[in-house]
């Protein structure tokens, strides 16, 4: 093969419609020395039998973005690349036959009109104007997105193909990969063809992604589903509505009932996700075949029954319809339904593009996403919610599948804040989970460590349906309360197991850690708060700093940052130095409230004089554990941290004392009284260090750390927008992420953390808001599920305990 490429700069393996569309936007950026490898016909995974559906929906605002980008992508990439393609944007309603559905919708038409789309809220007799074969008698509503539609995937890859290979990029199809290797410096990647040496390679794999993973020593967390769709034969009546109006009708989603419903030329696609769903090539009998290229699983129509009789008495024209063809083919699915885009955990200069659900509607902005962080090391948008190291490793075989299934029957479910997905738990438990549980703990589950959310009492409600409302005062409303004030008046423990935890040692250990943070170190014997900043000056994570000698830290940080954090923190790390994950070797409770000293000191002969933010070992009920004065809960506290064998006679002591548990959403209430952010909600890379209102955490006189020119840049031209603590008149319901705040008629900023705080009496909303308005006493208007609420604007300092005078008592 004397005309096939021995190097590249970057290779992607698989040709769907994600892996040329990244090929396509890394020859945008410039980067035209990119070869793509199939090992077949380019669409010959799950592109070819994709349906090909465009939404911009999600409840999701980083997938919002990337679907959106999509969309406007599509409408112009045939007319520059010069390939027509077949794309109808006919728009698309999605029903709603309840509340808390209309409430859903309510909340996505106000990110959407943050990013620039005009989704609209329709009435029953609304949605029967634009589609009037349907039945709405039972409906609360409908969403209007005049964006959405369908395209070819085979037009839409080979346009993305044509692009790229115009641009001077290359694709090599029938050229399967057989194995890589890293060299220290590259990678080698073989095939039939020949050896290929690149400086960067992606997995784009599809289905196949697993396969291909393991070729990197990675276990991608991934599972197959079958997913079926029927398209019906010409209908008369459909047919010449179409021709009198001259278009086709909207898209047409029930997500109550869990299917789709699209005009295809005259006839219909029904294309429903039942909850009696099947997963493919997970047993003996049904082995992961070595090619399925351009093959479909058997008809398997009877798990459809309900949902193709429900279509028919929405649209009863359906019946009318004879089916012609029906399509099973295979989807991939992750844990949690969003496929993975970024750095492939492990593995240096290697990225994954693959899993992907709604793979043609997310190509697009998946392309791009993926083209910056291989180009420029970062995304524009935050992706955590696609990001590969949100899984860390504990998700076996068994947890996939479980997980898969549970995402695809409940493809279109809402996401209630105080709901908890109740497949696969159980994965990691804490020391005391059984003593937690014995107290009434009501589980979620955090990077698979069970914390307790609440405590229930008895006659509480604890079913999963009572999870699902939006309603501020859902079952666990009082017991929460009781726990806040538990908290605020004597002294609560909270069970934490997961923190993820980090060992830093070596010469010039705190030298290189300075440079990497944009503050100052602790002293030995102290800790403090660090924020570690990308090269643009935005938030790339937050962690705790414990300093145990001059040249040995602890380093601890969320539990689902495990992964992130590890790796950011290995990929910097300078020669000489050691850094070993600690995860595992420890657990932490929270012993906290203004009895809380009087509570350890009956149990300990700890110096519990020492200051705030002091460390020291100590003896906790006779167990060897250490001791951090601090608290997440704003009030007199101490973490202890202890081996997980230790914990739990430490735990027994601590209840004995009098101490009353507490849970994750008591937690929450009390942060958001004291102003205290969470990682990749208040505190994510779509905001800089000093937009995070924590210039307090920048060391100024340093000479040099990750970020700081751009924040020296950005402190002179002024920031633009800044933190922000409002309290808010809202009615029945928190305000979720993302809701936007409003002034003079225009949306003005928006809301990163948003819940009732139980010391305060009042809900609160931390969010960012334009600099010329984040001034106290203003009042502004928050969006609350279409409802515009008064909001105040506070002091930059914490609602509850302003001047700290509790916590450091």
């Amino acid at each position: 093969m004397s005309d096939f490429p021995t190097s590249a700069r970057v290779v992607i393996i698989g040709g769907g419609a994600v892996g040329v569309s990244s090929l396509y936007h890394l020859a945008k950026a410039g980067w035209t020395d990119c070869l793509l490898l199939e090992k077949n016909e380019l669409t010959a995974g799950s592109t070819w039998h994709a349906a090909g559906n465009v939404p911009t929906f999600s409840s999701s605002w980083s997938i919002m973005n990337m679907q959106r980008y999509s969309a406007e992508l599509y409408r112009r990439l045939g007319a520059e690349v010069d390939y027509p393609m077949n794309y109808h944007v006919t728009g698309s309603v999605r029903l709603a036959h309840t509340k808390e559905r209309l409430q859903e919708f309510q909340r996505v038409v106000g990110m959407g009109r943050y990013q620039g789309m005009d989704l609209k809220i329709l009435t029953p007799d609304e949605v029967k104007e634009v589609y009037p074969f349907l039945e709405t008698h039972d409906l609360t509503g409908a969403l209007h997105d005049p964006y959405d539609g369908d395209i070819d995937p085979a037009q839409l890859t080979q346009a993305l193909a044509k692009g790229a290979r115009q641009m001077g990029a290359r694709i090599e199809r029938f050229c399967p990969v057989d194995g890589v290797e890293w060299t220290g410096t590259e990678w080698i990647i073989s095939t039939p063809k020949g050896d290929v040496r690149a400086e960067y390679v992606v997995n784009a794999a599809g289905y196949y992604a697993r396969e291909v993973g393991r070729m990197f020593g990675r276990e991608v967390p991934m599972m197959v589903m079958s997913h079926q769709y029927m398209l019906f034969d010409t209908i008369p009546e459909l047919e010449a509505w179409s021709k009198d109006v001259g278009h086709k009708l909207p898209l047409l989603r029930d997500v109550d009932s869990s299917y789709y419903l699209r005009q295809e030329k005259n006839g219909f696609n029904l294309g429903p996700y039942e909850r009696n769903c099947k997963a493919h090539w997970i047993s003996k009998d049904d082995p992961f075949p070595q090619d399925f290229s351009f093959q479909l699983f058997p008809d398997d129509l009877e798990r459809l029954e309900w949902h193709i009789a429900d279509a028919m008495a929405r649209v009863p024209l359906l019946e009318k319809a004879p089916l012609t063809k029906v399509i099973n083919g295979p989807i991939p699915y992750a844990p949690d339904g969003n496929p993975l885009i970024g750095p492939m955990p492990g593995v240096p200069n290697a990225f994954e593009a693959c899993v992907f659900t709604f793979g043609i509607c997310q190509a697009g902005g998946a392309g791009k996403v993926l083209a910056e962080w291989i180009t420029e090391g970062a995304t524009e948008w935050d992706m955590w919610s696609c990001d590969p190291r949100r899984f860390t490793g504990f998700e076996d075989e068994d947890y996939c599948i479980q997980k898969g299934m549970e995402v695809y029957g409940h493809e279109y479910g809402i996401h209630f804040p105080h709901h908890a997905w109740p497949a696969a738990r159980g994965k990691k438990l804490s020391a005391v989970h059984e003593r937690t549980k014995a107290l009434g703990a009501v589980y979620g589950a955090y990077n698979g460590w069970e914390r307790a959310l609440w405590y229930a009492r008895p006659g509480d409600d604890t079913s999963e349906a009572g999870t699902q409302t939006w309603d501020r005062e859902g079952p666990w409303f009082a017991a929460v309360k009781a726990e806040c004030e538990a908290v605020r008046d004597g002294v609560g423990v909270l069970d934490l197991p997961g923190f993820s935890r980090f060992e830093l040692e070596g010469p010039g250990a705190a030298d290189w850690l300075s440079r990497q943070i944009t503050g100052k170190l602790p002293a030995v014997g102290r800790m403090g708060l660090a924020y570690f900043a990308d090269d643009k000056g935005r938030i790339v994570t937050e962690m705790s700093v414990v300093r145990r000698e001059e040249e040995a830290f602890t380093l601890i940080t969320a539990a689902l940052a495990q992964s992130h954090d590890g790796e950011w923190l290995k990929r910097h790390l300078a020669e000489g130095l050691t850094l070993r994950d600690r995860t595992e070797d420890f657990t932490c409770l929270i012993v906290t409230g203004p009895k809380s000293r009087d509570l350890l000191a009956g149990l300990t002969g700890a110096d519990l004089s020492a200051k705030w933010l002091s460390v020291q070992p100590a003896a906790v009920a006779g167990q060897d554990c250490a001791l951090f004065r601090v608290s997440f809960a704003g009030e007199l506290g101490w973490e202890i941290h202890a081996t997980p064998a230790r914990m739990p006679a430490i735990y027994d002591a601590v209840i004995a004392a009098g101490a009353k548990p507490f849970g994750m959403f008591a937690l929450n209430s009390l942060r958001v009284e004291k102003g205290y952010r969470a990682w990749k909600g208040d505190l994510s890379t779509d905001y800089t260090v000093l937009q995070g209102g924590l210039e307090r955490f920048v060391d100024w006189s340093k000479p040099a750390f990750r970020g700081k020119a751009a924040l020296e840049a950005e402190k002179q031209r002024g920031v633009a927008k800044r933190f922000c603590t409002l309290v808010i008149e809202a009615g029945e319901q928190d305000p979720p992420y993302m809701s936007t705040i409003w002034h003079g008629g225009k949306v003005v900023g928006e809301l990163t953390s948003g819940y009732y705080g139980h010391r305060v009496g009042a809900v609160i909303g931390l969010g960012m808001l334009r600099a010329d308005l984040n001034v106290p006493g203003v009042k502004v208007e928050v969006e609350i599920f279409g409802t515009l609420y008064p909001a105040t604007v506070q002091a930059d300092q914490p609602l509850w305990d302003a001047k700290n005078e509790r916590i450091r008592a």
